[in-house]
């Protein structure tokens, strides 16, 4: 009988909202958006002359009210730049959900991020995403993935940066990602393997809303747990499209019920209307009606 690895977290990755560190309105609106992350930026989209200025508009963020109900990420700039030991000293400070390191190339990049939180004594808590946005990256996304399953590791998730990565290749930013399929499919059969998220690249013509939606359907057909967006316009169809539908979430929950019932007990494959079920459905099916409780669960009532 086949297993896999269960995922490490059963947080909702549908939506990833990067907002610019450097932006103090777009950091306070992100109180009221209803995405399930938030990254707060402190790479690309900030200049390098105003880096220090938004270092300092998150620390006065993180001060004030907390960010209910969605993780908080903070992407820092590359510890071989002059900005990064800063931002990784913020990052200490404030201890978000995870800190995401920029342009990943191999398991060293994570296992170096895990020793340094490690010998700031950082709760275990404190997780590493990682973006894959260069050609060595996404050649050695197996060896990365892996290294998320080491003792101590705190990998959670890839996160795939297509504009870096059509950059260095030389790949046009055409409709389809025709190009660019298996390299996103190497990405997610990597975090397939060793039971971690894999999250989307941004679409980056947040006007385009039609566009947006083929993505997100061609997303969440690869095995993407959720996209990376740019604007608050594309969390609706973000949270709908990779969220649960309800025909999924009624077959969960009936996995669920038949393998309650006391004449399941201590079996592995189940007969339930009229399909032999495995004991990993039963995990699948748990973690989709988790989600789908704490997406009900953060509705207004």
């Amino acid at each position: 009988m086949s297993q896999t690895i269960p995922r490490r977290s059963l947080n909702l990755r549908r939506s990833v909202l990067s907002v610019p560190s450097i932006n103090l309105r777009a950091l306070e609106k992100s109180h009221s958006l209803d995405c399930d992350t938030v990254i707060f930026d402190l790479e690309d989209s900030v200049s390098p002359e105003k880096k220090g200025q938004a270092r300092e508009n998150l620390r006065a963020f993180f001060a004030g009210p907390p960010l209910e109900g969605r993780e908080r990420i903070i992407r820092i700039n590359s510890l071989s730049s002059e900005f990064g030991p800063a931002d990784l000293d913020l990052v200490k400070a404030l201890l978000p959900d995870a800190v995401l390191l920029p342009k990943v190339d191999g398991p060293r990049d994570i296992t170096d991020m895990g020793d340094l939180l490690a010998d700031s004594d950082a709760p275990e808590e404190l997780r590493i995403w990682a973006m894959i946005e260069t050609p060595r990256g996404v050649l050695n996304a197996g060896a990365i993935a892996e290294s998320g399953r080491t003792p101590g590791s705190r990998l959670d998730c890839l996160v795939v940066g297509l504009n870096d990565l059509r950059k260095e290749t030389g790949v046009l930013p055409q409709p389809g990602r025709t190009y660019l399929v298996p390299w996103l499919m190497q990405v997610v059969l990597a975090v397939s393997a060793y039971g971690l998220d894999a999250i989307d690249s941004v679409f980056n013509d947040f006007r385009d809303e039609q566009g947006f939606d083929a993505e997100c359907l061609q997303g969440r057909a690869m095995g993407f747990a959720g996209k990376m967006l740019i604007h608050p316009t594309q969390i609706e169809a973000a949270n709908r499209h990779f969220g649960p539908d309800p025909a999924a979430i009624a077959e969960a929950e009936a996995i669920i019920a038949a393998f309650a019932d006391p004449a399941s007990q201590g079996l592995n494959v189940i007969n339930s209307g009229g399909r032999m079920i495995e004991r990993l459905h039963l995990v699948q099916a748990e973690a989709l009606v988790h989600k789908a409780r704490l997406i009900s669960a953060r509705k207004p009532a």
